[in-house]
């Protein structure tokens, strides 16, 4: 039997990176690819020796050609972070949308499986807590974050599309808040945005009155989520994500101890459309796959904090103005 080979687009981001550690460990053939806007070499070069390992630096918004047979695509090419797709959100709606159209057009003529990340972003600020993957969501469509809401809200219909018509193999997977080792401390999220300041020595800043809500999922769990759904034979999202939800005034107190700063957390102006609630129904994972998350967010964050305890002063101090939880 010839060895699997599978593409991962995003291959040099924080979730990316992940998955090509698991599936290299699963004995396939990695073909990394990414453009490198977001994602950093660092993340992936400790498997560049490895003759089972390669990358292609490309922009899946454009015409992707890679040479053999393909038994798997994953397609988690994106800015994932408030940071980034404000920052660049053309770029951000073509990858979802362009980007996926490529992805679905190579797996339609190589017959292969492919999977896309969604988000749980595609829920919105919800009126339905926790959200089930049955809920349509409450998305501003022309809000800060509707360039990020409403590709991922195309990525899953295009997918669907290519099901229905091509008969293509697809999944879909809606990830909630993740966390783990090769975070960006600046990227905008409420994690490493958290730690980077205990680090630096600065007050923690969240936004209103912290009592809007998030469930953090460490990322072992949510790459042993995302292989199960590749494996499994179920067609429609399903939501993976760690259900112990925590607010995040809650969850500054909880990184203050454990870095064992002295600061205090401080509040800014609430930003436009950021959910009030986050929580994920993983009755789907569960029943279908098998899956709920292992790790405890105590034992996570141990980690994590280790992870950026160890970076360097230059990373530390690369800040940029956070805008949303």
């Amino acid at each position: 039997m010839s060895q699997k080979r599978i593409l991962i687009t995003g291959a040099a981001g924080f979730l990316g990176s992940h998955l090509c550690d698991r599936f290299i460990k699963e004995g396939m053939h990695v073909i990394a690819m990414d453009n490198l806007i977001t994602g950093d070499l660092k993340n992936i070069e400790h498997l560049f020796k490895l003759e089972h390992f390669e990358f292609y630096h490309h922009d899946v918004s454009k015409f992707i050609h890679v040479p053999g047979h393909l038994d798997y695509i994953l397609h988690f090419a994106s800015p994932a972070s408030p940071i980034d797709y404000l920052k660049i959100p053309i770029q951000t709606l073509k990858v979802s949308s362009l980007g996926t159209h490529n992805v679905l057009g190579l797996a339609r003529v190589k017959k292969a499986r492919v999977l896309v990340a969604s988000t749980s972003e595609v829920y919105g600020d919800p009126h339905v807590h926790p959200q089930t993957e049955e809920y349509w969501g409450n998305v501003n469509p022309v809000g800060p974050r509707g360039c990020y809401d409403e590709a991922k809200r195309f990525m899953e219909a295009i997918t669907m599309a290519y099901h229905e018509v091509h008969h293509v193999e697809t999944r879909i997977i809606r990830i909630f808040n993740t966390y783990g080792p090769r975070m960006r401390l600046n990227d905008g999220r409420v994690l490493p945005a958290f730690i980077g300041q205990a680090l630096r020595g600065e007050d923690l800043t969240m936004f209103g009155d912290g009592s809007q809500t998030r469930s953090f999922c460490y990322v072992a769990d949510l790459v042993d989520g995302i292989y199960r759904l590749l494996m499994s034979d179920y067609h429609l999202p399903v939501n993976i994500g760690n259900p112990s939800e925590i607010t995040i005034k809650e969850f500054g107190e909880e990184i203050l101890k454990l870095t064992g700063a002295n600061q205090k957390l401080i509040s800014l102006p609430l930003p436009k459309d950021d959910p009030k609630q986050r929580r994920p129904d993983i009755s789907k994972a569960k029943e279908i796959l098998g899956w709920e998350p292992k790790v405890s967010r105590a034992e996570g964050l141990k980690i994590t904090f280790d992870y950026f305890k160890s970076l360097s002063k230059d990373d530390l101090n690369k800040v940029e103005h956070r805008k949303f939880a």
